[in-house]
């Protein structure tokens, strides 16, 4: 992953590099250290690239870095993203479920299956569990379809729903992951915008198979979120 110079923290813009054929991003990578992308690096040091604070601090900027949405804000963000995958997952044509999204090595599938893994991973970390990298490198079953995504995901949000009624959700109790200690606050941003990412991008598949919905979420449902600023990378 090569990273753009930019002087505000909201024009840093991650330019991938598919490191499976660019050898001179795979051998960056492993000059650093770094076991994962995206990462923003000067010289020697780098920081991973999943958390606005951390970047902030690496790259010295005076600017607020924390979420903008309280966490009763974000349940109800990340309750609406999930409800919404499960209006829109059984859309998909099963026949097409096989097919890669633009520009990635992943299935449709894949992707029905990922935006509810990424949940699970909060929700792990939230009792105790380091969220590693590979929480969410999960794969479905190679021929679920989306009667299986749906029950998959409806698990989730139930997972999600009593996770939030259990009322252990104190914005500032510190959960260990990969890129290091985040506050619970953080971490359910980041897993409320991650999510929504991949219902945004289901919105387009369905559209670009030709496939009518109503757009269950508009660009409002997505303000003071951190969002990409495109559906797809670059």
């Amino acid at each position: 992953m090569r990273l753009k110079e930019f002087l505000s923290i909201r024009e840093i813009e991650f330019v991938s590099v598919n490191v499976l054929e660019d050898p001179a991003g795979r051998a960056e990578l492993e000059r650093l250290g770094a076991r994962s992308i995206p990462v923003l690096s000067r010289g020697d040091a780098f920081v991973f690239g999943q958390s606005l604070p951390q970047i902030i601090a690496f790259l010295g900027l005076d600017e607020a870095g924390g979420p903008a949405l309280s966490t009763a804000e974000l349940h109800a963000r990340l309750d609406k993203f999930l409800t919404a995958a499960l209006e829109l997952l059984p859309l998909m044509p099963h026949d097409r479920l096989g097919i890669h999204v633009p520009g990635r090595p992943r299935s449709y599938r894949a992707l029905g299956f990922h935006l509810f893994r990424v949940v699970v991973a909060f929700l792990d970390a939230g009792d105790g569990a380091t969220l590693e990298q590979a929480s969410f490198r999960e794969e479905p079953a190679a021929d679920a379809g989306t009667a299986s995504l749906v029950a998959y995901g409806e698990d989730v949000r139930r997972r999600f729903r009593d996770w939030w009624a259990s009322g252990d959700t104190t914005a500032t109790r510190v959960l260990s992951t990969y890129y290091g200690p985040q506050s619970l606050h953080e971490l359910l941003e980041r897993t409320t915008w991650h999510a929504g990412q991949h219902v945004r991008q289901w919105m387009m598949l369905l559209e670009l198979e030709g496939v009518d919905h109503h757009r269950p979420l508009v660009d409002g449902d997505f303000a003071k979120l951190p969002m990409p600023r495109d559906v797809w990378d670059g």
